[in-house]
């Protein structure tokens, strides 16, 4: 009899980390019953369109994973939307939903992240994140009916919010409170490469600025900088950052710094309990021996796709349990180019080794110690997966700018053959 018979699986979390964690436990052959528990009454769905394509003036792109048919008859699930699970009661090993407990044998947690709010504008209508479904439907229809936009925060969600407002030709104000964009996300002089994209296509860029009030009575007519100036307002989207959801695992006896502390295969303090996606805090193998390779909790879609998985088969089989090992990336889509990054920001150098800032199109190269730990690129789409695999394999810097070279003259190469 496999060691996961009858072993009831439970995943908080009817995200992508929550849906993967449904489909790996079945892959791994775990026969038991699954339960898979969700705050919203939508079924599992792509998050990362929701600032980019579903955004745009044209069709609104699919997102939903999976049909209800898919997770109740193939897969097994039994699925409970529509209301957050509201606390953890280890001793029994039972969630807690409302008045409800669910017994389970392996827990996987996966509740995500919270989009920061603006204080002070919860009555006004206008004002939103984009961080679900919903979220994403209102602010479409505001782009749809021409709002004056002002976008609260220039990273990437942020980013791409005011991309999308001025695809459609709509003006947008983008506001930063810091003198830099991006700069705990890539470093200060990529971040002021990329902005120069929003310069370029017409975006309302004001830097070293925060926001003093939002301003209207039901509905939002502007947006008060710190300097006085009232920027007027239809729409304003905050873009600043998440939370991650533990507030319901207090008095859990789980260990919460910034999201749910795990060790090296996703296992909490409690027996049976594992975490996975954007509310889970580990330390990363690949990164352990740096001096920046501390605690972390990534919020990416790779990483939540992955972690879902791994903490799910070392949930129904702990016995034989992994660790999860990653080089992180993501990728972002602003106005007609694509931003992708893998690895960790924290560096002692940034190069760029290919293409150039000036032209908008280039590859930067991240070193800590004498390693290659992260690469950016703007617009070489095929660049990027090749340094990801020499980070995975703790390339040195100089086998990375070896690469570069090598790519460099390859491209020259083509160039002149095409040319001739």
């Amino acid at each position: 009899m496999p060691p996961s018979q009858g072993r009831r699986l439970v995943i908080v979390g009817a995200s992508l980390a929550g849906l993967r964690a449904v489909e790996a436990a079945r892959a791994a052959g775990h026969p038991g019953p699954v339960t898979l528990i969700g705050a919203e009454e939508h079924l599992p769905y792509d998050r990362p369109p929701l600032s980019k394509a579903y955004l745009d003036a044209g069709p609104v792109p699919p997102v939903r994973f999976r049909e209800r048919e898919y997770l109740r008859d193939e897969l097994g699930v039994e699925l409970m939307l529509g209301e957050p699970a509201s606390g953890l009661d280890p001793d029994a090993r039972e969630v807690l939903v409302g008045d409800r407990r669910i017994g389970y044998d392996g827990l996987v947690i996966a509740t995500g992240a919270r989009a920061r709010t603006l204080p002070g504008t919860e009555h006004l209508v206008g004002v939103h994140t984009v961080r679900t479904l919903d979220d994403a439907v209102a602010v479409r229809a505001a782009l749809d009916a021409g709002a004056r936009t002002v976008v609260v925060g220039a990273g990437f969600i942020g980013s791409e919010v005011a991309s999308g407002a001025r695809k459609r030709g709509l003006p947008v104000t983008l506001v930063e409170a810091q003198a830099t964009p991006l700069v705990r996300a890539i470093g200060g002089e990529m971040g002021t490469a990329l902005s120069a994209l929003h310069t370029a296509h017409g975006t309302d860029l004001r830097c070293g600025v925060g926001v003093e009030t939002v301003e209207g009575t039901d509905r939002v007519t502007g947006v008060r900088l710190a300097d006085g100036t009232v920027l007027a307002a239809d729409l304003v989207v905050a873009g600043i950052g998440a939370t991650p959801q533990t507030e319901w695992l207090e008095g859990s006896g789980l260990t919460l710094d910034d999201g749910i502390v795990v060790d090296e295969t996703l296992a909490t303090d409690l027996p049976g309990v594992y975490a996975a996606g954007d509310v889970a805090r580990w330390r990363n193998p690949l990164f352990a021996d740096l001096p920046t390779g501390g605690p972390m909790r990534i919020e990416h879609w790779t990483n939540a796709a992955e972690q879902g998985a791994v903490a799910a088969r070392n949930a129904v089989a702990p016995e034989a349990r992994t660790a999860y090992e990653t080089v992180p990336y993501f990728w972002s889509d602003w106005y007609e180019s694509r931003i992708q990054f893998v690895g960790i920001p924290a560096a002692d150098e940034i190069r760029v080794v290919s293409g150039s800032v000036r032209e908008r199109r280039f590859v930067a190269l991240y070193r800590t110690g004498d390693r290659l730990t992260a690469a950016l690129t703007l617009d070489r789409r095929a660049d990027v997966m090749k340094y990801r695999v020499q980070i995975g394999r703790r390339s040195s810097w100089e086998a990375a700018l070896e690469l570069a070279e090598k790519r460099n003259a390859a491209a020259a190469a083509t160039q002149a053959a095409g040319g001739a």
